[in-house]
């Protein structure tokens, strides 16, 4: 298999820089710090964080690629077949966290997945996507975002942006709060369907496409002006982000249960969040307005293409 892995390692490590370079430059050239890192049961990766930018409170942006005698429990949940082999899995997860509350905070990731057994093929399969969580929701910045998604989609076939928006609503869901995490995008995993340069086509579009989804959205909120009552909020709606992370999320229980890098695993987390004991936003105010409108499952191509809301 090295022959296929290397372009994929020399691909998300292209990805990772250009995704570093392209915020510090929104950030007003901060430096994102540069960690590498081994993994005692086998391979390592290298972080790459950027802590309180004028614009990025925190900005963390990992490549990984690390492999063992035998998946976790977390990745043969769903494929107990697999139960037993030893794997490889690669690949690039950020999480971006603006300082201002109107800009979002957003979410990717793209990996390859690779578990082997002597005497048998390979089995593999690539994952990834792409997700927005806003804290004060603006129709047009949800429209770009699943207007790119969609495009990013579009060479592989009319039904792949549907489905894999489906399955985003899906899966970012906190099924104790019963609400989504954010207005969604991308979500696939499994990906095996294709032949393998197919899917390494696929992986590369959604990577290459999380720029162009994202920076504008963030260049055009990041100096709305705010008070420290849209501060509160932010931080209080940050308590979701932590909730699913922790609780839901596949990613974060795989680097666990492979003892993967904590520091790593969890710069997914906000520097700065609250919880408050039964808090409602007032009826009628844009705080209310995200989980009443926003926060819906909404079909945002279809709103973009009518320009209305209804």
């Amino acid at each position: 298999m090295s022959e296929m892995i290397e372009p994929i390692k020399e691909y998300l490590l292209g990805l990772q820089d250009s995704i570093c370079e392209s915020l510090a430059q929104v950030d007003g050239g901060a430096e994102f710090t540069i960690e590498e890192w081994d993994r005692p049961e086998g391979g390592g990766g290298r972080s790459r964080v950027l802590s309180d930018g004028a614009v990025l409170e925190k900005a963390g942006v990992n490549f990984s690629h690390v492999m063992g005698d035998q998946l976790p429990g977390s990745a043969t949940a769903a494929r107990p077949e697999l139960a037993g082999r030893s794997y490889q899995a690669m690949g690039v997860s950020l999480v971006i966290h603006p300082r201002n509350p109107y800009a979002p905070t957003s979410h990717a990731n793209v990996r390859l997945f690779i578990a082997e057994k002597p005497g048998e093929e390979p089995v593999w399969w690539f994952g990834g996507g792409y997700d927005l969580t806003p804290y004060y929701g603006f129709e047009e910045d949800c429209v770009h975002w699943h207007k790119t998604a969609a495009d990013a989609c579009a060479p592989f076939g009319d039904e792949v942006y549907p489905k894999y928006k489906k399955w985003c609503d899906e899966y970012f869901y906190l099924k104790h709060r019963n609400e989504p995490r954010g207005i969604g995008g991308l979500f696939y995993d499994d990906l095996n369907t294709w032949d393998f340069d197919t899917c390494f086509a696929f992986m590369r579009a959604i990577g290459d496409s999380y720029l162009a989804a994202y920076r504008p959205i963030l260049e055009r909120r990041k100096d709305t002006p705010y008070d420290d009552r849209e501060r509160q909020f932010q931080l209080y709606r940050r308590g979701r982000y932590v909730e699913f992370n922790l609780v839901f999320d596949r990613g974060t229980l795989f680097g666990l249960q492979s003892n993967g890098r904590t520091e790593a695993i969890l710069m997914s987390l906000p520097p700065l969040v609250r919880w408050e004991y039964a808090f409602k936003p007032e009826p009628g105010t844009e705080e209310a307005r995200l989980t009443d409108y926003f926060l819906t499952g909404r079909d945002w191509l279809r709103i973009g293409d009518t320009g209305t809301a209804s």
